[in-house]
C-alpha cells in the first residue's frame, strides 16, 4: 500500500506546475524586452494576447476536463506545454516566440482547471475549504519563490534558461501525474456523494449563486491589475534602476503577501459569504494599484505590493472556494474560474495599451485608464452586493455543507 495519495502528488504536481508558469509567463516580458526591444506598449499588448488565449482556452480546457476525466486533461495539457517550450529553445525572431508563448498558454489551459476540480473532488464544504486553501498555500507559495529567484536565475544562466527550466520542470509534473492516476486505480472505491445539508433553503443556495457570480466579477478585475503589472514590470525596474534579479526580489513582494492572505483565509472562515470582506478587498486592490504604477517610489512600491497582495489573496479565495462550493461540475466550473481570469489578463494590458498607443506623448496614459477600468468595476461589484441585499459582515452565512455530488473519476 503507498503512502503517498493520489491527492498529495496532485498537490506537487501544482507546486511545480506553478514555478513553471510562473517563470515563463512572468519574465516572457523581460525577454521580450531584451531580445526584441520591447517597451512598456508592445509587452501590454503581448499581455493582452496572452490573456485573450487564456479565457477562451481555459473555457474549453474546463469543459473537456469534465468530459475525458480531470486526470486525462491534465496530463494532456502538460504534454502540450512539454511540446511548445522543447520547440521554443529553438525557435528565433518575435513572430515564432508568440506562437510559443500562445502554445504554452493553450495547454496551460487545462492543467488548472483540472487541478482544482482533483484536489477538491468528492469534497464537503469543510474538506472543500481545507483543500482548496492548501492549494492556493502550495500554487502561490511556490508561484512566489519563482517569481522572487526567477530574476537571479535568468541573470546568471541566461535567457535560454526561460524554456529549458519550465521545460524539465513540466515533464516531472507529467510523470508525477500519471504515477497519481495509477495510485487512483489501485486505490479505487465507490463514489460517494456528498450529502445535502437538510437546513439549507432555496434562499440559502440562491445565496451560494449570487456570491459565485459576484466573486467571478471580481476576479477578472484582479488579474487586469496583476496581469498589468507584471506586463509593465521590466519598466518599472528600468525607472527604477533595478536589474532583472532586483527587480524580481522587489517586484515579488505582493506575491509572498497573497501567500500571507491564503494562509489566513485557510485557518479562518469567517470571510466565507460576507459581501463586506469582497468589497473591501477590491476597494483596497484600486488604491494600491493605483499607487504600484503612478508612485515612482521604491519604498511607496514595497508598501502598496504588501495592500496589494493581501486583497488579491481574498478576491481570488472567493473566487475558487464559490466555484468548488456551489458547483456541480467541478472541472467546467473551474475552467470559467480560470476563463475569467484569462478575461482580467486581456482586458488591463488591453486598455493599458490602447491608452499609451493613442496618447504616447502621456506616459501615464495606460495606468490611469486600467485605474479607471478598475474603477468600473468596483462601482458594478458595490450595485450587485447591494442590490441583491448580500449579508454585510457579522451576518448569518449560508449554514450547510456543499450538496454537491462528486465529479467524474479521473
Amino acid at each position: 500500500m503507498s503512502l503517498v495519495s493520489p491527492k498529495t502528488l496532485y498537490f506537487g504536481v501544482a507546486g511545480l506546475n506553478s514555478v513553471a508558469t510562473t517563470l515563463f509567463f512572468y519574465y516572457f516580458y523581460f525577454f521580450a524586452q531584451q531580445q526584441f526591444g520591447f517597451g512598456n506598449r508592445q509587452n501590454l499588448w503581448l499581455a493582452a494576447l496572452q490573456g485573450a488565449t487564456y479565457a477562451v482556452g481555459s473555457w474549453i480546457g474546463g469543459r473537456c476536463a469534465q468530459r475525458w476525466g480531470y486526470s486525462r486533461a491534465l496530463r494532456r495539457g502538460l504534454m502540450a506545454m512539454a511540446l511548445a517550450l522543447a520547440a521554443g529553445t529553438a525557435m528565433s525572431g518575435v513572430a515564432a516566440h508568440v506562437a510559443v508563448m500562445i502554445a504554452v498558454t493553450l495547454g496551460t489551459c487545462f492543467t488548472w482547471p483540472s487541478l482544482e476540480a482533483l484536489v477538491s473532488h468528492g469534497e464537503d464544504r469543510a474538506g472543500t475549504q481545507w483543500h482548496v486553501g492548501l492549494y492556493n498555500l502550495v500554487w502561490a507559495g511556490t508561484g512566489a519563490l519563482a517569481y522572487f529567484l526567477g530574476g537571479a536565475l535568468l541573470d546568471a544562466w541566461g535567457m535560454v534558461a526561460l524554456h529549458w527550466v519550465p521545460l524539465g520542470i513540466v515533464l516531472v509534473e507529467w510523470l508525477l501525474a500519471k504515477q497519481a492516476q495509477q495510485l487512483a486505480v489501485q486505490t479505487a472505491h465507490p463514489a460517494r456523494t456528498v450529502p445535502q445539508d437538510p437546513a439549507m433553503t432555496p434562499g440559502d443556495r440562491a445565496d451560494q449563486r449570487r456570491f459565485l457570480r459576484m466573486a467571478w466579477m471580481a476576479n477578472p478585475f484582479a488579474y487586469m491589475a496583476i496581469q498589468t503589472l507584471v506586463a509593465v514590470m521590466p519598466g518599472i525596474a528600468a525607472r527604477l534602476g533595478l536589474s532583472t534579479t532586483w527587480a524580481g526580489i522587489c517586484g515579488s513582494l505582493w506575491c509572498f503577501a497573497r501567500l500571507a492572505a491564503f494562509a489566513w483565509l485557510w485557518r479562518w472562515e469567517g470571510w466565507h459569504y460576507r459581501f463586506g470582506w469582497l468589497a473591501g478587498s477590491f476597494t483596497a486592490l484600486l488604491v494600491s494599484f493605483a499607487v504600484l504604477l503612478t508612485v515612482p517610489h521604491l519604498v511607496a512600491m514595497l508598501v502598496a505590493q504588501i495592500v496589494f497582495g493581501l486583497a488579491l489573496g481574498l478576491i481570488y479565495s472567493s473566487s475558487l472556494f464559490y466555484s468548488m462550493d456551489a458547483g456541480e461540475t467541478k472541472g467546467e466550473h473551474g475552467g470559467i474560474h480560470e476563463a475569467a481570469i484569462g478575461l482580467g489578463n486581456m482586458s488591463g494590458p488591453l486598455v493599458g495599451a490602447v491608452a499609451l498607443q493613442w496618447w504616447p506623448a502621456r506616459p501615464d496614459s495606460g495606468a490611469v485608464a486600467v485605474c479607471a477600468l478598475l474603477a468600473v468595476g468596483w462601482l458594478a461589484l458595490l450595485r450587485a452586493g447591494w442590490r441583491r441585499n448580500c449579508p454585510l459582515p457579522g451576518t448569518e452565512p449560508p449554514r450547510s455543507t456543499s450538496d454537491q455530488p462528486s465529479g467524474p473519476t479521473a
